[in-house]
């Protein structure tokens, strides 16, 4: 059931390819067990099991409380499985406990991936905005940015000290209340929990999900930059609620020795169901290139805010993005 659900209900090559994997494992683990035998011990007719039952059993409010009833049910049974599996072999019972551990991962990597779908699901642009020359550059930009209809604006600036940093991050908190435009902190969970921002981007070498989570608690959304298809996957199985790939083409906000380029977009578009903005170097002028690569979300930095007329930028990359099929 979960299976199916991760297939045909979240589209996700990544995850159904795990859960397919325990299924043929879990197989695989009980094979010594002849199914004569099993068969055999099989008493539907005289089970006191079956005449028992609870109301909450035929009652389920949607897809996501059958999913959380369905891990259950998997966990607790591979639970059984594992310690009568013991008298019978020691090893069976092992193999078993290791399934069991790998269903808690994927269980955690498909809420995580739900949540974020949910929660991003009409996200397209996402902006990368630094805090600029001066506070008040950097609410102009800031307040045009979320008019201008921005999805998501990231907080990212190596430059400026901590107290300045959080600053700008509560500033934007407050521009951003009440508007369809979330605040994403770069790099720093702490200083996105102070901020109460929506939630935290991090890379390949800041904390890692499970620390950032430590740091956020459970319901704001995390990022991870991600430069191979398995990152990406690695991702997921860390419980990211989103990610960023690339880099796409070169940028001038950051330098990479490899461009990854279209290629990993496709990679990641034909496997990974989470959420995925491509980023790096993408302007007007390429945006189709992402587009042909099965993208349908993009994150920019200089392009935008470092344009002439950055407000006629964020309408054409819209504009380009709504058009998408």
């Amino acid at each position: 059931m979960l299976e199916d659900w991760v297939r045909f209900g979240l589209d996700d090559p990544h995850l159904t390819a795990h859960l397919k994997e325990i299924r043929h494992d879990l197989a695989a683990s009980l094979a010594g067990i002849p199914l004569d035998q099993r068969l055999a011990a099989r008493e539907t007719r005289a089970d006191v099991g079956t005449q028992i039952g609870t109301a909450s059993e035929s009652q389920r409010n949607g897809p996501n409380e059958v999913l959380t009833a369905n891990f259950l049910r998997l966990e607790e049974s591979l639970r059984s499985l594992e310690e009568y599996g013991k008298i019978i072999d020691p090893s069976v019972g092992m193999a078993i406990e290791q399934l069991r551990y790998r269903v808690y991962t994927v269980q955690r990597a498909v809420d995580a991936t739900r949540r974020g779908g949910e929660r991003l699901a009409t996200a397209r642009l996402y902006v990368l905005l630094d805090g600029r020359s001066s506070v008040a550059e950097f609410e102009r930009m800031a307040v045009s940015l979320i008019e201008a209809g921005v999805d998501v604006l990231q907080l990212r600036d190596k430059r400026l000290a901590d107290r300045e940093l959080i600053d700008r991050a509560r500033r934007l908190r407050r521009l951003t209340t009440g508007t369809a435009t979330q605040l994403i902190i770069n790099d720093r969970p702490d200083l996105a929990v102070l901020a109460e921002a929506d939630g935290v981007h991090v890379g390949q070498d800041e904390l890692s999900v499970k620390d950032a989570r430590t740091v956020v608690g459970p319901d704001a959304l995390i990022g991870v930059s991600t430069h191979s298809l398995q990152q990406a996957r690695q991702a997921v199985l860390d419980g990211a609620n989103y990610i960023g790939v690339g880099p796409t083409f070169p940028s001038g906000t950051k330098q990479f020795d490899h461009f990854p380029g279209v290629e990993l977009l496709r990679a990641v578009a034909g496997e990974i169901g989470l959420p995925a903005f491509a980023i790096g170097g993408i302007a007007k002028e390429n945006v189709g290139e992402v587009l042909a690569a099965g993208f349908k979300r993009v994150a920019i930095g200089g392009a935008i805010t470092g344009a002439d007329d950055p407000l006629r930028v964020v309408k054409n990359i819209k504009v380009a993005l709504s058009t998408e099929k």
